[in-house]
């Protein structure tokens, strides 16, 4: 069976790249998880701590997504992400990890094939939930329904955005998501003017969260040199806890 790679793409001034490697979209057939009650409140949203060797990061979850919230609870209290690297950084983008072939991967691996026992996660789109600048979402691969992988994430370091490049990027996602009323709120322009992010991204991968604290660790990981295939040169080592 041929494998699949979580990945994500993005644009840039000479058009949308993505990882070479080619996606086959019908390599596995994927099922729809039960929906089971939480075992946490659901009155606030949770916390998680997020170690690296760069430094420590807190993110909320968002209780608007609560398939991807929950399934990233779960891998963090079974401590899934300890010892898993960041294994794919683009400056001014992302800093992705969660496979788990990473863990104490050698150079000689690739990495961003691997995944969770369990299916994947439906998307979770949400117009009010947007890639700004320390988003926390969830990497995929090519299939059609855009579902989530069960594992691999990203975390968007971005750049500022204008008026007019915000105006292309609504207009594609109205295209593609055949959604003609998709529009940005003041608000949301104003973030992604003042602050930055990946708006290029919006209603295509599902945003569950965001960092709150250590900010500067993404800006730290992401300035890291990298090889072919974007993994960083030093192994950049999460280790992951729940707060409240």
């Amino acid at each position: 069976m041929k494998r699949v790679l979580f990945t994500l793409s993005f644009m840039s001034c000479v058009g949308l790249f993505a990882q070479t490697k080619s996606v086959d979209t019908t390599a596995k057939t994927v099922d729809t998880p039960k929906v089971v009650k939480s075992s946490f409140d659901n009155s606030k949203e949770q916390l998680v701590e997020i170690t690296t060797n760069f430094g420590v990061m807190v993110a909320k979850l968002y209780n608007a997504t609560p398939l991807h919230r929950d399934n990233f609870i779960a891998k963090v209290k079974e401590g899934f992400y300890d010892s898993l690297l960041f294994h794919r950084v683009i400056r001014e983008f992302m800093i992705q990890g969660g496979d788990p072939n990473s863990k104490h991967a050698p150079d000689s691996v690739q990495l961003g094939i691997g995944s969770a026992p369990g299916p994947m996660t439906p998307a979770e789109f949400n117009g009010n939930i947007i890639h700004k600048r320390g988003a926390l979402a969830a990497a995929r691969d090519g299939n059609p329904t855009k579902q989530s992988s069960n594992c691999q994430f990203y975390i968007v370091q971005g750049k500022r955005a204008d008026t007019a490049s915000l105006r292309r990027t609504e207009e594609q996602i109205q295209r593609e998501s055949h959604n003609p009323k998709f529009h940005y709120t003041k608000a949301q322009k104003e973030i992604y003017e003042r602050i930055g992010g990946t708006p290029q991204l919006d209603q295509n991968y599902t945003v569950f969260g965001e960092v709150i604290s250590g900010l500067d660790v993404i800006d730290k990981i992401a300035s890291i040199p990298t090889k072919p295939g974007d993994r960083p040169m030093m192994n950049i080592v999460m280790k992951m806890r729940l707060l409240n």
